[in-house]
């Protein structure tokens, strides 16, 4: 980051999960951020992904959550949040940024083997849209695949539709709710009317779904073992890779010999 500021370079995003063990910290990030000249991005911990195993010990507190939701209303007009708090909007005021979940509608992933999930955070097949290898590739899953065009329709509440709060919390992050073992209907996990607690200690013994494995082109295990490197001196003669890069390895190209039966890789 000082590199980055020191060359010029504005705007670069800071992203930080935020988790019960750096919940107090967001003024420093905050101040961190501006002596950089980035912008700080804060991020639900959703369980889902890597979060799927530490979400029961490190997801905020419900009195961290009232101190992230005050922040946000004081901080929120320079941070980016995109819409992972707006399940805080319960407590009253709704907060900058989008207020709703954007699964389907403003946002979703293509994994590296084309397939089109509602949301970067349900990685699962329930959430599966579709396959921009398929006819018509991504268009066609955005416009017409079935999971999204649900997901963009008007959303009935469940058992949250009965909530006063509901209009501004909307049931709340869709893949909190999976990976917790919750109906999709049903209140989010940390739904700040303590809703979800109550849902949670309901689910009793039953284990909530995992997210997918792998999503990679990968048939077989990855060969271990060291990559053999071949390492080119630069002669002393030889100019700089570019007038303002005199770093001895800007222009280094070093060759690595694969393993038998491992594809060759040149950097």
């Amino acid at each position: 980051m000082r590199n980055l500021a020191d060359a010029g370079f504005r705007g670069f995003k800071l992203s930080v999960v935020v988790t019960r063990e750096n919940a107090g910290q967001l003024d420093d990030f905050k101040a961190m951020a501006d002596r950089h000249g980035a912008q700080l991005r804060l991020t639900r911990l959703r369980p889902s992904g890597r979060g799927a195993d530490v979400w029961d010990d490190l997801h905020p507190t419900a009195e961290q959550q009232r101190q992230l939701y005050d922040w946000l209303v004081a901080h929120g007009e320079s941070v980016l949040t995109g819409d992972s708090f707006f399940h805080l909007s319960a407590y009253g005021e709704s907060l900058p940024g989008l207020n709703m979940c954007g699964a389907g509608r403003v946002v979703c992933l293509i994994d590296p083997v084309g397939d089109v999930y509602a949301c970067p955070f349900a990685i699962h097949e329930s959430f599966l849209a579709g396959n921009v290898r398929d006819g018509g590739g991504f268009t066609a899953v955005w416009r017409e695949s079935e999971l999204f065009t649900e997901l963009r329709s008007p959303q009935t509440g469940g058992a949250c539709a009965s909530c006063q709060h509901f209009d501004t919390c909307r049931g709340g992050c869709m893949a909190a709710k999976f990976f917790t073992g919750l109906p999709l209907d049903g209140p989010d996990p940390e739904c700040v009317q303590g809703y979800g607690a109550d849902a949670l200690l309901a689910r009793g013994d039953s284990r909530p779904p995992k997210p997918s494995g792998d999503h990679s082109h990968r048939t077989e295990p990855a060969t271990r073992g060291p990559v053999p490197i071949t390492l080119q001196r630069r002669r002393p003669d030889q100019p700089p890779a570019s007038a303002c890069n005199e770093h001895p390895l800007a222009d280094f190209q070093p060759t690595a010999t694969a393993p038998a039966g491992a594809s060759a890789i040149t950097h």
